[in-house]
């Protein structure tokens, strides 16, 4: 099955214009196909790499990073190594932002406690006794 721009836009969550980014700056692993008439056709192997990039991007790897890790699987066999590095190297660095969100989650969870215990004090001193 095959997707215009903005069908491939609507299912992936970005707009027409990253899509085209990403196809200009290298990001994608083959060129987009293209219709009788020129529009762009994307398959359902180009959403699968639109959303691992989307994953990729999301977690905060570096354009440049993602770049390099499509030329390596353009490239084909033999660099498989390198990816592996690539990612444990990004995998590492998203663990540690995640350890680092949860302490400050941790921080505003304890926030909460301290005034949701005052609330419910001042609740309890303005009840009227039966």
């Amino acid at each position: 099955m095959t997707y215009s721009i903005a069908e491939a836009a609507d299912l992936t969550g970005l707009t027409p214009d990253t899509l085209r980014y990403y196809e200009r700056d290298g990001l994608m692993l083959r060129p987009v196909g293209r219709s009788a008439t020129g529009h762009r056709r994307y398959t359902d192997a180009d959403l699968r790499w639109i959303d691992l990039l989307n994953c990729l991007r999301g977690t905060g790897m570096p354009i440049r990073d993602v770049r390099r890790y499509a030329e390596l699987v353009r490239a084909g066999e033999g660099n498989e190594t390198v990816r592996l590095d690539l990612l444990r190297a990004h995998r590492t660095h998203v663990l540690a932002q995640l350890a680092e969100v949860q302490e400050h989650l941790g921080a505003i969870d304890r926030k909460i406690g301290i005034y949701t215990s005052t609330l419910d004090a001042l609740d309890l001193e303005r009840t009227p006794s039966a």
